[in-house]
């Protein structure tokens, strides 16, 4: 899998944070990745950082939280967070350049999100490039 693979199936599977407990995700990690038929290298991988994404959530969120204006991470749409998230974790644990990490959550916000979202993930993550 290349790389905007990966990304997007963590995407998706974080997406699922709010929908489920967070004693249930790995098992729905794991069971949505088996049935997508992934390698198992993919399948490490994509679970490993979604791992490491969970650990981080409410810290994340209290990042976001100190940056935004008007809003919080309790009244953005799923989507958005999701994207947030993901792109804010790469920037801050993984080393992902933050122009990289900006560009890849904009560019998933326009197939997953609203048609405002990508402009409103852009947003918030272009504070954190300032």
């Amino acid at each position: 899998m290349t790389r905007r693979e990966l990304r997007e199936e963590i995407f998706k599977i974080i997406f699922q944070t709010d929908f489920h407990s967070k004693e249930e995700l790995v098992a729905q990690a794991t069971l949505f990745l088996e049935d997508a038929g992934y390698s198992t290298k993919d399948r490490e991988e994509i679970l490993a950082k979604c791992s490491e994404i969970f650990d981080h959530v409410e810290e994340l969120d209290a990042t976001i939280n100190a940056v935004v204006e008007g809003w919080k991470t309790t009244r953005m749409s799923k989507v958005d967070l999701s994207l947030i998230r993901l792109a804010l974790y790469e920037m801050k644990y993984d080393k992902t350049p933050k122009g990289v990490a900006i560009n890849e959550a904009v560019e998933l916000a326009k197939q997953y999100g609203t048609d405002h979202s990508s402009g409103f993930v852009n947003g918030v993550l272009a504070k954190f490039n300032e």
